[in-house]
């Protein structure tokens, strides 16, 4: 009879700085910043009566505290103009009608280090944009209105999102990498990724950023593609399977570093405790804002302070 190998327990040795990072998170000193009220407007108003133009950097504070405090659009408006009117700012509220144009193709730009080596671990998750809730499907099955939209992300490895796509659920994860990689600057050193990103297409994708480590368990029952007799240096992919038969899979995992693609779940599992599985917009443009806003207000909660783990026995 097989037993079952108990679960690690881990304690968080920063619970001091993790502690107050987590109530920093609620301040609106962090998501209100004095560079988005000096930046407020776009432009000066050069008549009197005339509208304000707002930037950029306005808008999407504005719609990151929506994010944050999971508000409709027009109580998002009633929250900033009342945190106005009780901090005496005198700056204007976009309202939500124009919370709403702007954001529909919104340039938002991905809070994240400056960095010149980086780590890329890749993974998708499915975000509801019509349906019903888990109680609702149980007592009474899927309506033919339930709709998802995939969310891709790539994170290094502390965690921090270095690039987002969006795509319908029908693409496969492996269809977006090249469109992450295309998001970072900075020279990629390895690459992981589940089994879903075994693909030629990947592959190749990596090997045209120069990725000199590629993490990708290949199928089981999966063939050499490149034999020994090939003229051409041994195929990435080739060794990885060609070691998985000698020593095994689970010791692959180990002894490759594989277990860093756990870090692109736990962002996940960040994501939607905070933010939620479902997105507000219709609109393909402002479901991409959204999801950017989100990245990004995750990557601000990364740079207050994150867990530093150990395992206990």
């Amino acid at each position: 009879m097989k037993h079952k190998a108990s679960k690690k327990q881990y304690r968080i040795r920063n619970w001091h700085v993790y502690n107050e990072s987590l109530v920093q998170r609620g301040s609106l000193d962090v998501w209100l910043s004095k560079e988005a009220m000096r930046e407020w407007y776009a432009e000066s108003m050069h008549e009197v009566g005339a509208q304000p133009i707002y930037s950029n950097l306005a808008i999407s504070t504005v719609l990151t505290m929506q994010k944050l405090f999971h508000l409709p659009l027009r109580a998002a408006e009633g929250f900033v103009r009342s945190v106005f009117r009780m901090t005496n700012i005198s700056l204007d509220v976009p309202d939500y009608s124009t919370l709403s144009r702007r954001g529909d193709g919104l340039m938002v730009l991905l809070t994240k280090r400056k960095k010149e080596k980086t780590v890329i671990i890749v993974d998708g998750s499915g975000a509801k944009v019509f349906g019903e809730g888990e109680w609702k499907v149980r007592q009474h099955g899927y309506s033919k209105r339930r709709t998802w939209k995939k969310i891709h992300i790539a994170i290094d490895e502390d965690g921090e999102i270095r690039a987002t796509e969006m795509t319908s659920n029908a693409t496969h994860d492996s269809e977006v990498v090249r469109d992450l990689f295309s998001q970072e600057d900075a020279m990629i050193e390895a690459f992981a990724g589940d089994g879903a990103f075994d693909t030629q297409g990947v592959y190749t994708a990596c090997q045209d950023r120069d990725v000199s480590r590629i993490l990708i368990p290949p199928r089981h029952g999966a063939k050499i593609w490149q034999h020994g007799n090939s003229s051409e240096a041994p195929h990435p992919r080739d060794e990885n399977l060609r070691t998985i038969k000698r020593i095994g899979r689970k010791r692959w995992k180990i002894e490759s570093g594989y277990h860093i693609r756990s870090g692109v779940e736990n962002t996940f599992f960040r994501w939607k405790t905070i933010f939620g599985d479902r997105l507000r917009s219709r609109a393909d443009a402002r479901q991409r804002t959204e999801i950017r806003i989100m990245a990004s207000a995750l990557n601000r909660m990364f740079s207050l302070g994150m867990p530093e783990s150990y395992a206990i026995a």
